[in-house]
Parts: C-alpha cells; structure tokens; sequence
C-alpha cells in the first residue's frame, strides 16, 4: 500500500478541472432513481443532488483506486498497525464481527481479539439476562429499573445517541425497557440533574473509563458514591449498584468496588466505541441483548458492503469521496447532517467528535504538514426543528454548506395523527422531500429577498423505519466513511492529540498554575 497526500495524486489534478454540476438542468427522474446505494441494515444512500455527473464519478473512481482504499481497509481489518501516531491496530469493525471471513484471526496483548470481543459480548448477554429477568437483584433486594452510564466523549455521545435512537423502536414494538440516563459533564449540575429523584435502591450506574484515569468521568463517580451515601439508606451496598467498562490494564480492573467489570482495549477509540462494551453494557441493560445484536448485525452487514471493490457501488466510499471533492475542489470547509427522527436528535452529536476528532488534523501520517483542507466542521439538528432555525442561511446565506438528510418513511412508534388529509408521519417527510429539492433547484423570484440561488447540495439516507439493524448499518457507514476520508488525506485518523493538550493545562491550572503567568492570569479572573 502506498500512502499519498492528496494533491499529489494523478486523479486529484483531473478532478480539481472540474466544475461543480449544475443542477438546475440536471436533477431529472431518472438521475433521482439511478442514484440510490444500498448501504446496509435495509438503508440506501443516494447521491442525486451532490453537483456530480458522469466524468466526476469517473474521476473519483479512479482516485478511489490510485489511492487503494479498499487494500487500506482490509489492512485495518487484517490487524495491521494503521494508527500510526499511537502505533495500535484499529479494530472497531472486529466488535461487530469477522468482516473477511472466520477464518480471519486477529492476535495482540498475547489474545485473540476476535474472540476477546467475543466473550466479552458473551458475558453482557449473560449479566444483562440476568438483571432484566430478575435473578439480579440491588443490594436491598430490589428490582433494577434504571442504569447510569458515567462517562465523557465517546463514552458518552455515541451510546446515548444510540439509546435514544432505540427507545421508540422498542416501545412501538412492547419491549421490556430500563430507563436509562447518562452522566457526563464534570460540571456538578450535569450530574445533580440525574441524580435527582433517583431510587439508588432500583440502580446500576455504569463506569466507563477505558484508562480508569479519566479525571472527569472519575469527580463524577465519586459524586456519585457521595450521593448514594447521603442517601441514608442502612443497607444499601454502593459496590453492588456499580459496574465498570475499562481496559485490563487499568486501576479499576480487579477493584473490589464493583460487582462486575466488562473490558475493552487500545484498538477501540472512543468515538468508535458503540460497538464494543461501552455501548454494549448500557443499551443491552436498558433494551435487552437481542437488540443489541440487531444492531451489531446492520453494523456489521454495512462494514461487509463497504468492502465492495467498485468504488461507485460502495455506499460509505462515494460518500466520502464526494466529501473530498466538496472540500478540497469546491473548498466548502462545513457540512449539516439533518436527520428526519427525533429519535436521532443526538446523532449528529456523535458524528461531530466522530468525523471532527477523527480527521481534524494538519499534518498526515508520517508528521509532515499537509497543503490541502481536511476534516469539515459538522452540525445539525432534527427536522422539522432546523428549518425554523438554521436552514435561512442554509437556503440564503453567502457560504454554501453541503447537506446529508436522513429519513424514514415510518415512523418508530406508530402513533400518528391525521390532519387536512395527512398524517404527521406524511407532513415529516414532505418536509424532506421538499427541502432536498427547495435547496438543489431553488426558485426565481424577481424580488432579490424572496429569490433562492439553488444549488445547494445534499445527499440522503433513508429507509422504510429506524430499527435496530438501520441503526447499525447508520452507524458504520460514517465511521467507515471517516475511515475512507482518512486514508484520501493521508491523515491518521484514530488518534486524537488535540484533546490531550487541554488537559495537561487544566490539571497545570487545578495545581496553581505553577508558575505560568497566562494561566495565573485566568485564574485569577475566573476562579
């Protein structure tokens, strides 16, 4: 394999000659049916109103194939080193199954990982039976009925976004549920909000710190412990209402505070961790371990896709390569990700650590800077919300952001209502429909403020409902399409050095300043 910065390639110089597609002429019927993917998990991605044609498909093709982006994929799912700034294999996909075959094996840390990921998933299933049948009880013979996650970043983001994606699905289907609540900011009040009226009696909090060392997620745990014991409560055990997620290495492996540990390793980054035991835990405790299964199972079904040669055929390498030209030919330095779901409300939360931390970097792979734009900055909110939002400077503003709607022509629930000869499920995605158009052919109008351009590009993802495998499949695909980007930019894209700075500051600011005069300077105006 041969790593390349972007700009030098061949491919590259024939793309940046060519000028966006004009999609006032067109975005035809016909281009709108020939556009759609299948990605996955019942999911298709369709590309009709990205300013691409015939030669740009061809050109990115070619990139696509200078740049070995499948040969570079299967090197991560082959267990070579591909986190070059940390020296680590990369093995999210792992999580969720053997993408090349059984046959595939995986060893580090003197294990197999596959199997690693595996019994660990094995003893989920088995603990997470155990409390929602019952057999499991509290410490004052309880019921659980309520799980905590602590946790900050990809322990956080990608989990809670994953549960609340799940939750209407399971109740429109009658699924048994725990309520499930998440901890993560160290400012005290985050924490205070959920602990509020909680039965620690009917709890399971849930510790996750791959490191054990995390300084916030550790002040909230510890808040925690201080809460249940001014709780008052003669027999409860804090230890028996505690579980924790972290590495075997950690502090916190063998520690007798907690009444069970389930483990990941270094080749899980936390943003890419939704598959492995830090979602696994939570979201099999609150929705039972089958849905997570289906979950891993659209995941797992989109990694398997993404491995197809043909780069116009694969959904998460189009999609990526078409975020390049946008970025680096077109130079648009943003992107909106709208999803048509409440029930994905925090899901382009998730996609900005994902995508910002994974490719915000300015040197590639080697150290050296690169000369061309990278990772774009990403945003977004539910429609119908955004469009009494943002979506003014979306359809009118100076700067032209490229979309990605998402939508579901059911809705997870089923509960609806009709009005004026349609039901709210129908309002929903016309909205959808009639933004992707609004935004690709605009409106003339002989009134300057009344006049929209057009020409703003999206793409979207839809599918019949938002089930367990449609998460999954959702999920992967914009991990591996990260993943795809990476390699275009010749970054590195599952470190995250930018994070660390910050906070070896702050633990310099927690100790005085030593004797830094700009931070002594701060702390004195804001401490």
């Amino acid at each position: 394999m041969d790593f390349k910065n972007l700009t030098s390639t061949e491919s590259f110089k024939k793309i940046e000659q060519l000028p966006p597609l004009d999609l006032h002429a067109n975005l035809t019927p016909e281009r709108i049916v020939s556009a759609s993917i299948p990605l996955g998990g019942g999911l298709a991605y369709n590309w009709a109103s990205m300013p691409i044609g015939a030669q740009h498909l061809e050109a990115l093709r070619k990139l696509a194939l200078e740049q070995e982006l499948v040969d570079k994929y299967q090197a991560v799912l082959a267990g070579e080193v591909m986190n070059t700034g940390e020296n680590r294999l990369v093995l999210h996909q792992l999580t969720r199954g053997r993408v090349l075959g059984s046959d595939t094996t995986v060893y580090a840390d003197g294990e197999e990982k596959g199997e690693f990921y595996a019994s660990q998933l094995a003893a989920i299933e088995s603990f997470s039976n155990q409390v929602r049948s019952g057999t499991l009880t509290g410490s004052t013979g309880k019921l659980f009925k309520t799980v905590v996650q602590i946790g900050i970043g990809g322990s956080d983001l990608g989990p809670r976004a994953m549960h609340l994606a799940l939750k209407g699905w399971c109740a429109g289907q009658g699924i048994k549920q725990l309520e499930a609540r998440f901890i993560s900011n160290v400012d005290p009040d985050d924490a205070a909000e959920v602990l509020a009226g909680i039965d620690f009696e009917t709890t399971l909090f849930i510790l996750v710190t791959k490191s054990g060392t995390t300084q916030e997620t550790l002040t909230n745990h510890d808040m925690v412990l201080k809460a249940m014991q001014n709780a008052g409560i003669p027999a409860l055990v804090p230890s028996r209402h505690m579980l924790v997620v972290t590495s075997k290495t950690s502090p916190l492996a063998t520690s007798d505070a907690f009444l069970k540990a389930f483990f990941i390793d270094d080749y899980i980054g936390g943003r890419y961790s939704s598959t492995s035991a830090v979602g696994a835990v939570v979201l099999a405790l609150a929705f039972g371990f089958q849905v997570f299964a289906r979950f891993l199972h659209g995941a797992h079904e989109a990694d398997v896709l993404a491995l197809e040669p043909e780069p116009i055929k694969n959904a998460a390498m189009l999609d990526a390569l078409i975020g390049v030209y946008l970025r680096n030919v077109l130079r648009l330095p943003s992107t909106a990700v709208l999803p048509y779901a409440q029930a994905l409300s925090r899901f382009p939360a998730h996609l900005q650590q994902l995508d910002m931390e994974s490719n915000g970097k300015q040197v590639n792979r080697i150290g050296e800077p690169v000369d061309y734009p990278t990772g774009p900055v990403v945003f977004g909110e539910p429609g119908t919300n955004g469009q009494h939002s943002f979506y003014q400077l979306l359809h009118q503003g100076t700067d032209c952001v490229p979309l990605q709607f998402i939508g579901f022509k059911r809705s997870q629930r089923g509960l609806d209502i009709e009005t004026e000869g349609s039901s709210s499920q129908e309002k929903l995605v016309a909205n959808l429909i009639a933004q992707i158009v609004a935004f690709a052919k605009g409106k003339h109008n002989i009134d300057a403020n009344k006049r929209f351009l057009g020409n703003r590009w999206s793409s979207v993802i839809y599918s019949d409902q938002l089930t367990p495998e449609a998460l999954g499949a959702l999920l992967a695909h914009y991990e591996n399409k990260v993943m795809f980007q990476g390699f275009l930019w010749n970054v590195n894209s599952f470190d995250q050095e930018g994070v660390q700075l910050g906070k070896v500051l702050a633990k310099k600011v927690l100790s005085g300043g030593d004797g830094d005069q700009t931070l002594q300077a701060y702390i004195n105006l804001l401490m």
